[in-house]
């Protein structure tokens, strides 16, 4: 059983002892720490929250509900929804904040509850620790019954949210429908299987193969939208008639594409395609974080503009985004984000700027991939185990390659001539992740191996 306490909030495995795994206790505790964190922030009660369908989702959501309707705060829930939608909520809302019930991409056993802000983004590292330490002292002072808070149901936003991206001077419904597309979409039996078709619907696909649609939280394979969990939409685009496949994680902020011989897009690509698309209208900088391809980077020289890079997480991803006026950014899991919509990762406006883009382009999804830069990422991990000191493992790699270019704002980048390595503890799994780029897969691999065997030689050591 795992549970993990980070500034972003509080994720892990359902069951188990408390304090050791995601239980009532453990959500109550959190849920109690972040809606008395509000009520030192502001005098607004209204809290948005939302979730996946993952089988806890409903028990999870009860929890959160009853505790801060016992702190005061008034509860808009917006049942079955995605990030980006809870994300929109909170502003159209005018709420204090928001609390989105969803593990991402982790299998079915965890669940989590990721914190927003008044501005629907995360809350800060500096918030965070402020609701991490009210948890730890658990100072919570309930409500008595005559002011406990009110709850309220709105099934509306996902409305609400397609037309907001229907309405992005980029996205061109009528290209998209002369263009005819069949696609195929892959919704792991979660939340987006509810808005993805309305979604297409809107921008005139009529032609849709729907996979595991059906918002029952029974994922039929692992959620995380990697290649080896996507062979049954891979084996539908090989047999010749869809154009595109679609693939979303449960909170619908991850998007990858499939090619029409059922090939991979690469998630990688996704923000590097419809960046490309983007930056050809709108003249400006982009941002990504420390893991993601160099295609972003060349993308966003050719026409112009300036790349910069963050450390790894959404809220670091924006906070540069801000600072540098950034048109568009993202992560390199397939995470978009358009600040002209929100400041946040959202699959369901990619999928509109995308389809406009292939519509406009008038070839098939490989030949489009065909016209990118060229790079190949070799993505892997180690699990931890509590004897494993992971300042030591970074401290090792810096001193072993410490004449190379050295980034360590996030663990620990080596930038090579032709290639780049990246090595940090995962804010979400108990793995340290290793991710290496280069211009061919082979020098990829090799160089991540390499780096795996330093670490395990310092681990050894």
């Amino acid at each position: 059983m795992t549970l993990i306490k980070s500034i972003s909030g509080i994720r892990g495995t359902i069951g188990g002892q408390v304090g050791e795994s995601l239980t009532p206790l453990d959500v109550v505790r959190f849920a109690s720490a972040y809606g008395t964190w509000l009520k030192t922030k502001s005098s607004n009660k209204k809290v948005v929250i939302g979730r996946d369908a993952r089988i806890s989702g409903k028990m999870v959501s009860d929890l959160v509900s009853s505790s801060l309707l016992a702190l005061g705060l008034d509860i808009v829930d917006l049942g079955l929804s995605t990030t980006p939608t809870v994300e929109i909520a909170v502003t159209e809302e005018n709420a204090a904040g928001g609390i989105i019930l969803t593990a991402s991409h982790n299998p079915i056993q965890w669940n989590a509850l990721k914190l927003l802000n008044a501005k629907g983004e995360f809350i800060s590292g500096a918030d965070g620790a402020e609701v991490l330490a009210l948890a730890e002292s658990e100072k919570f002072s309930f409500v008595d019954v005559l002011k406990l808070g009110k709850y309220t149901i709105n099934e509306n936003y996902f409305s609400i949210h397609i037309d907001k991206i229907l309405a992005l001077p980029l996205v061109d419904i009528k290209a998209i429908k002369k263009a005819n597309f069949s696609v195929a979409i892959d919704c792991v039996n979660s939340s987006g299987g509810i808005v993805l078709p309305l979604l297409l619907n809107k921008l005139g696909v009529r032609n849709i193969l729907e996979l595991y649609c059906t918002p029952d939280g029974h994922f039929p394979h692992n959620p995380e939208p990697l290649p080896e969990n996507l062979t049954h939409i891979s084996n539908e685009m090989q047999k010749g008639k869809l154009d595109l496949g679609i693939v979303v994680d449960p909170d619908v902020d991850r998007l990858c594409f499939v090619c029409e011989d059922g090939s991979m897009f690469g998630e990688e690509y996704t923000l590097v395609a419809i960046a490309d698309y983007v930056l050809q209208h709108k003249k400006g900088n982009t941002v990504s974080n420390l893991s993601s391809t160099r295609a972003l980077r060349d993308i966003t020289n050719k026409w112009g503009g300036t790349y910069n890079a963050s450390a790894v997480g959404e809220v670091n991803v924006v906070n540069v985004m801000k600072q540098t006026n950034a048109v568009i950014g993202g992560e390199g899991n397939g995470g978009i984000i358009i600040p002209e919509l929100h400041f946040g990762r959202d699959a369901l406006v990619g999928i509109a700027l995308f389809l406009t883009h292939l519509a406009k382009f008038g070839k098939s999804v490989s030949q489009l991939k065909s016209k990118l830069p060229h790079y190949f990422i070799s993505k892997n991990k180690i699990e931890l185990t509590s004897d494993i000191n992971i300042k030591s493992i970074l401290d090792g790699i810096k001193n072993k390659y410490k004449k190379e270019q050295i980034n360590d704002i996030d663990g620990v980048k080596i930038d090579f001539e032709n290639e780049w390595v990246h090595l940090r503890a995962s804010n979400t799994e108990p793995i340290i992740r290793i991710y290496a780029e280069s211009e061919s897969q082979a020098t990829a691999d090799y160089l991540a191996n390499k780096i795996i065997s330093d670490i395990k030689e310092i681990i050894h050591n």
